[in-house]
């Protein structure tokens, strides 16, 4: 061996020992062949070797589990066209290499667990040199291969376990998505054991030594399936992806933009995402103009945080109506879940992108109507127009459609106060001909659905009350009192299920656990109804139920002021904020004459279904008992009130409270209210 070649290898050992513990280290030579890297600020001369244990800490070690260059010796010189890669040093707890040559440049590779020690033979012709670099060298793989070949999480660990390459993101990658692929059982299962398995350790500390020389959509990747897997968010690697990140967010482009928002929203609140959650913020406010993508803008704006800054929040607006013309009908549907996830209720996008849902409604899936509704729901959207699409749409197609999901979607209606009159007469006719679709829960939602929204079928509520009661015995007393109170609401009462409730452990039961105060409420809608409207019910409540709490009536200030002008002659006849029977409440009574008596009431727009004048649940059934208490019901809408000159007020309430018309009291499904 010559003496510049010994001094090498002698020189190349002693750089080895240098690496601490768990480390792993490159060797280029002469600068030559060196991959591309991920981190452009890298420089060698930065790095010397007496500085070098000192550098090699978690944070920062960089450019590791690179393929190390084979020196071939020739002349005592060296031929940088002739090198090829060999084989990769490491130096990691499971098992460490070591090299040297023997005295005919033989290399060796020391790399087995037990430390014996293999010898390969050296010969200097290409094939040779192929042949061993591909023995000894592993072929990459990508995440997807991977996940394809992989049936659980153990086995992209055991991949790993067998040959562990560059960059360790594409193994959580994997591990994500073969799990993704698991039901929830199998997934529970199989994350214990990957836990548990001797692999998974190492490939955390292979990302923490990765972790300054990855590309920045690896850290990001890496970081989300981590997370996304279970692994708690104050271990070192979560910690270590999470500062390397921050510490890099300048390296942000358009697509980590949407990656780095989806991941913050996954993680939990702790400092570093919060520090993190910041930075995201002052990054999208200047990039904002030079997203290009529809998809990375909805992305980034729905996962950007409810508690962004609200100018950030419009300037992402402005710049989702900019790119208007754009839209897919997919990218206006989605924009729905868009704006509610960001807790940012734009009515310009909200209206563009509901012209375009019910010109493209054919096709789409229940779980897009679902979310559409939902995000009305919370975003306070009420457009009557894209509502009365999706269910016309649903009754015309109701076949296609499973019945709980149909339930769902008349759920969300009436949480919108929207009544689709189409779509529930569709569904009385379905379930009154096969009642065994509905379940116990879906029987007590759409008790609740109908009453709310003051729709009468008596067919339909006989059919409903027997099926109830055939399963009476597995009906909880909490989900009974419901539904006798949606029953009493639409003056129906029926004996079996009344029998049951108004039994006084029941009533006992009832008053001193669950929900207390909701009990209470509609303990007293029951007991006013069989009083008021079932006289041939002998039974009432017997025990005596607790007050509800009074609130205080706000009168429009425009009807008192046209009441006090319309009867400035006889203001003794006229009472405001009234208390009755049965925590009853009135704006105004007047009484016109011995005989008669006018209860005036300012009634909000939440009270009616939406652009509808037909009263919801409640109103309907007090109006109908202050018809039982011998009032004339006056409704004020204070909405119109308010857009009323006072003359006209006046004339107004003179009309109503004059003439001998008397406000319907029940409406059926083929109410035109």
């Amino acid at each position: 061996m010559s003496n510049k070649t010994g001094s090498i290898l002698w020189s190349l050992r002693r750089f080895s020992t240098l690496v601490p513990a768990r480390r792993t280290l490159s060797i280029y030579s002469l600068g030559l062949c060196r991959p591309k890297l991920a981190h452009s600020n890298w420089n060698p001369r930065n790095c010397p070797i007496n500085d070098f244990d000192n550098r090699m800490q978690p944070s920062v070690v960089r450019y590791l589990f690179w393929d190390a260059l084979m020196l071939k010796s020739q002349n005592d010189g060296f031929e940088s066209e002739n090198l090829n890669t060999v084989t990769v040093f490491r130096v990691d707890r499971l098992c460490s290499r070591k090299i040297s040559f023997d005295s005919k440049h033989s290399f060796i590779s020391a790399g087995t667990c037990d430390n014996e020690l293999k010898k390969v033979n050296f010969h200097h012709d290409v094939s040779s040199k192929d042949e061993l670099s591909q023995e000894m060298k592993p072929t990459p793989i990508s995440y997807t291969k991977l996940s394809e070949e992989s049936n659980s999480l153990s086995d992209v660990l055991d991949a790993f376990s067998e040959a562990p390459t560059f960059p360790s993101s594409k193994y959580f990658l994997a591990l994500w998505t073969v799990a993704k692929r698991m039901s929830e059982d199998q997934k529970r299962y199989e994350k214990q054991l990957m836990f548990k398995h001797p692999a998974f350790n190492q490939l955390c500390e292979q990302a923490i030594r990765e972790a300054n020389r990855m590309h920045y959509n690896q850290l990001l990747y890496s970081l989300h399936a981590i997370v996304k897997l279970g692994v708690f968010q104050n271990t070192l690697v979560v910690q270590t992806l999470l500062r390397v990140i921050q510490e890099r967010i300048n390296e942000c482009d358009e697509r980590d933009l949407s990656i780095l928002s989806a991941l913050l929203q996954a993680m939990e609140p702790c400092k570093n995402v919060h520090a993190l959650q910041t930075g995201l913020w002052l990054l999208v406010d200047q990039q904002v103009w030079k997203i290009k993508h529809i998809f990375s803008l909805q992305t980034v704006m729905k996962y950007i945080g409810k508690d962004a800054p609200v100018a950030l929040k419009r300037k992402l607006e402005i710049k989702a109506l900019m790119e208007l013309s754009r839209f897919s009908h997919v990218n206006s549907l989605h924009m729905f879940e868009v704006l509610a996830s960001m807790n940012h209720r734009s009515v310009v996008l909200l209206n563009a992108c509901s012209k375009v849902a019910v010109d493209n409604i054919h096709g789409c899936s229940i779980k897009i109507f679902i979310s559409i509704l939902q995000s009305c729901k919370d975003l306070r959207y009420y457009n009557s127009d894209l509502f009365k699409g999706i269910a016309d749409y649903v009754a015309t197609t109701f076949d296609i459609w499973k019945v709980k999901h149909v339930v769902f979607l008349l759920i969300l209606f009436e949480k919108l106060s929207f009544r689709p009159l189409y779509l529930m007469n569709v569904f009385v006719k379905k379930i009154t001909e096969e009642p065994e679709l509905l379940n116990q829960k879906n029987i007590i939602s759409i008790l609740h659905v109908y009453s709310s929204l003051n729709y009468i079928d008596k067919e339909f509520l006989d059919m409903i009350a027997r099926t109830l009661t055939d399963c009476l015995h597995h009906v909880s007393h909490e989900n009974l009192l419901d539904a006798l109170c949606s029953f009493c609401k639409m003056n129906y009462f029926p004996s079996t299920l009344l029998d049951e409730l108004l039994q006084k452990d029941v009533i006992s039961e009832l008053l001193t656990t669950g929900d207390t105060e909701k009990n209470i409420y509609k303990l007293h809608v029951v007991d006013a109804c069989l009083q008021l409207d079932c006289a041939s019910y002998p039974k009432a409540i017997g025990t005596a139920l607790p007050l509800l709490p009074s609130f205080p009536s706000f009168p429009n200030e425009k009807v008192t002021e046209g009441l006090n002008r319309l009867l400035e002659g006889s203001r003794d006849f006229l009472s405001k904020d009234v208390q009755l029977p049965h925590n009853y409440y009135i704006d105004f009574e007047i009484r016109t004459d011995a005989n008669r008596r006018v209860a005036v009431l300012c009634v909000p727009k939440s009270a009616y279904c939406l652009d509808l004048s037909h009263p919801r649940g409640f109103l309907a059934m007090k109006i109908r008992h202050l018809n039982i208490m011998g009032f004339h019901v006056v409704l004020v809408k204070r909405w119109e009130m308010e857009k009323l000159k006072m003359e006209d007020a006046i004339l107004f309430l003179k009309n109503k409270i004059y003439s001998s018309e008397v406000v319907p009291t029940k409406a059926n499904s083929q109410s035109p209210y």
